[in-house]
């Protein structure tokens, strides 16, 4: 986890929740993968709040070139204050990448006897998007010169699994309470051991989150729209049945916008 998710909020959304001074338009999308350009809310140095795209997996700003970001769409939060490719940027240029919900996939067994993937959803309970805590970095080729244009790349930290996704997957995205935003997207905290409250994460946070199955067409990343995250019917199409962290058996269909 991290590896696939939704970007299908209203970007008024973040201009009110995150006070922002500047949002670049972004297109909704149901299944958002790595490489692929996602909003990323961060404080710049002279103060602004701000929401710009990013490319989803970091480059740090001494990779010989982008080809390692396809590794780093996610970094595990056990050991991203020591590992070189995160930690200045935990230090230096903390992020926000809003989600509507993601997706993760679980071991299943088809009629025909035949074993698949069966994707699930997950989606916030009482919010209209997840805050995952993030990092992003600035870079461009050593021989760009000074006129060489920045690629702003991004990652989303993950931890461990709570109740509710641990019978799904034993990682999940490190949510951030919205009473923690403005700490953790701060430029002048370079503190790490300050960091450390946010980086256990809020469980009141993590246990707002629903889940249910969808269609298997979401495993393809080509695929797109709004009934990727519709949950499947009643007779457990695909070979699974869904359950939000409340204990219900079916979300509205809805969810997740």
């Amino acid at each position: 986890m991290c590896g696939r998710y939704v970007v299908a909020y209203d970007p008024q959304t973040l201009v009110s929740g995150f006070s922002l001074t500047r949002i670049q338009p972004f297109e909704r999308r149901w299944n958002v993968a790595p490489t692929m350009p996602v909003p990323v809310v961060y404080d710049t140095r002279d103060g602004q709040r701000v929401c710009e795209p990013m490319r989803w997996g970091l480059v740090p700003h001494w990779a010989k070139d982008v080809s390692i970001g396809a590794k780093l769409n996610n970094a595990r939060v056990e050991g991203v204050a020591e590992k070189p490719s995160f930690r200045q940027a935990l230090r230096r240029r903390r992020c926000i990448l809003p989600a509507s919900g993601f997706y993760e996939w679980t071991p299943a067994t088809g009629a025909d006897g035949k074993p698949f993937k069966q994707p699930h959803y997950i989606s916030p309970t009482d919010a209209p998007f997840f805050a995952m805590a993030g990092l992003f970095e600035a870079w461009r080729p050593a021989d760009a010169g000074e006129d060489g244009e920045w690629l702003l790349t991004c990652c989303v930290i993950t931890t461990a699994a709570n109740a509710v996704m641990a019978p799904i997957h034993d990682r999940m995205p490190l949510m951030l309470a919205p009473n923690d935003w403005a700490t953790w997207l701060r430029r002048d905290l370079q503190d790490v051991d300050a960091l450390a409250p946010l980086l256990q994460g809020r469980s009141e946070v993590a246990d707002a989150l629903r889940t249910w199955p969808v269609a298997r067409t979401v495993s393809r990343a080509g695929n797109e729209g709004p009934a990727l995250i519709e949950p499947l019917g009643a007779d457990g199409a695909d070979g699974a049945d869904g359950a939000d962290g409340a204990g219900a058996t079916r979300p509205p269909a809805t969810a997740g916008d």
